[in-house]
């Protein structure tokens, strides 16, 4: 396995993807009302928070794909 000196195995491949990320998270956290902490740190977050934010932003992105590949919106 590589290794990482930030210990975070998740690497943005494109930067500009960075900021659309965050802001998708933030959404995620509002629509759920889940509070995301301001030091960064998701230790104190229990799993099924976490686990609705990452399914939450998982089918946006597959919607967003979908209306991609369909050639329009919906």
């Amino acid at each position: 396995m590589a290794s990482n000196s930030s210990g975070s195995r998740n690497q943005v491949l494109v930067p500009q993807a960075k900021a659309a990320l965050q802001s998708m998270k933030t959404e995620a956290a509002q629509s759920l009302g889940v509070q995301i902490p301001a030091d960064g740190y998701y230790g104190n977050v229990t799993s099924r928070d976490a686990g609705s934010l990452g399914g939450y932003i998982t089918k946006k992105l597959v919607q967003m794909a979908e209306q991609q590949l369909s050639g329009g919106s919906r």
